[in-house]
């Protein structure tokens, strides 16, 4: 009895000198820290848009890319959307009844209607891509891409798919801020409103702007935000499947890609390749670990090893297997993960490059960087008699904090 009340002395000693609040201090700093996190993640994404320069190669690069789809594919236009086609419209339209898409292709048979409808897909497309009154084209964009995409469903392969999927996101993001015709005709206006005095509003009309400001940022962040997670869904998904797969286990899935006909468009190339397994074998580990690990390196530095890599897996699949459009939208959808002050450096290594090897290059505009085109809000969000600068990474009027971005 003795040696057991002397045992439960130090846990009754720790116990009664134990603060009463001990549990309500813990709980009250983990409410804290977690109020901490959702105010810094709430400032994400009402703060600012984010990769502004990303989405915008983003628009550039897809509209290039499906314009080019459609220019190639003007040949054999009838044939695959047209009423000339084996999937005619009506059986296009018994489908659609079951999966709920739709198309405005069938919605005539006549071939005049079809060939406007084509003309349309074609403006569309490089308007979008030069980012004319991007609000409305990129809706226009998006019905377009769903529409021939619906049209020849059974035509479609993974690359079609990502280009549907990217089309409707970038619905949702501002992606005609940079690098596009809205952006010029904006810094136009900026220019010439310079000295005239600021047009007095009332509250309500300022608050409302305010709002309106606040709701694009919000959904232009969500849009960049979901095609983030799209790409990562795609990577890591691609690479778990190749992971269940023997040949990708044993090294030899690359040997019988090279020596399938449908897939040789350089013989030749695919051949030698063959002849060196063990690089192809190194080259098929090499595959699956870098999509496996895409979505675990986006936060830190490790990521732009990981983003040359599939840029090269990439060009290697566009030139050895004969699938450039496949390639070339994959390697769009990588430039989301790229930071806005990479894109906002490019002319400046270009100007630089170019007097390097001898070449005149016009002075770079007042206005033109990072901060040229101004924020969401408009002339309000620098002040009355403000002027964005020129430098990358200036606000108005002085250096503006970057801040943490998706992509950075």
């Amino acid at each position: 009895m003795g040696n057991e009340q002397i045992r439960e002395l130090p846990a009754t000693a720790v116990t009664q000198d134990r603060p009463m609040g001990h549990d309500a201090w813990t709980a009250d700093a983990l409410h804290r820290r977690l109020l901490a996190r959702a105010d810094a993640l709430w400032a994400l994404v009402t703060g600012r848009p984010v990769s502004l320069y990303a989405t915008s190669v983003l628009r550039i690069g897809y509209g290039l890319l499906y314009l080019a789809f459609l220019l190639r594919e003007f040949p054999h236009r009838y044939e695959i959307w047209g009423p000339g086609s084996p999937w005619t419209p009506a059986l296009a339209a018994q489908l659609f009844d079951q999966t709920g898409w739709y198309s405005f292709l069938i919605l005539s048979d006549s071939r005049v209607y079809f060939e406007l409808c084509y003309v349309l897909a074609l403006v569309t497309s490089a308007l979008f891509m030069l980012g004319w009154r991007t609000r409305a084209t990129s809706v226009l964009f998006a019905v377009v891409v769903t529409s021939f995409h619906a049209r020849a469903i059974f035509m479609t392969d993974g690359g079609d798919n990502l280009v549907l999927l990217m089309a409707l996101y970038l619905v949702l993001t501002a992606c005609g801020r940079r690098w596009s015709l809205d952006a010029r005709r904006k810094r136009i206006k900026a220019a010439r409103a310079d000295n005239a005095p600021e047009p007095v509003r009332g509250p309500p009309a300022r608050q409302l702007r305010e709002a309106r400001g606040r709701l694009v940022t919000v959904v232009h962040n969500c849009g960049v935000f979901v095609i983030a997670v799209q790409v990562c869904l795609l990577y890591g998904s691609a690479g778990l499947y190749k992971v269940q797969g023997s040949f990708w286990e044993d090294g030899t899935a690359l040997h019988y890609v090279l020596n399938l006909d449908l897939f040789q468009p350089w013989p030749e190339l695919s051949h030698l390749l063959d002849q060196y397994p063990l690089l192809i074998t190194i080259v098929g580990y090499l595959t699956v670990l870098t999509q496996v690990a895409f979505p675990f390196v986006l936060f830190g530095r490790l990521k732009y090893p990981v983003l040359t890599m599939l840029l090269g897996m990439h060009i290697g699949i566009a030139v050895v297997l004969g699938l450039p459009l496949f390639s070339g939208t994959m390697i769009i959808a990588d430039a989301v993960f790229l930071p806005d002050r990479f894109y906002a450096s490019l002319p400046h290594l270009a100007r630089r490059a170019a007097r390097r090897s001898g070449v005149r290059t016009p002075a770079p505009r007042q206005g033109a960087g990072l901060g040229s085109v101004p924020p969401q809000g408009g002339r309000s969000a620098c002040g009355e008699g403000s002027r964005p600068m020129s430098r990358p990474g200036s606000g108005c009027g002085g250096p503006a904090p970057s801040g943490p971005t998706l992509t950075e």
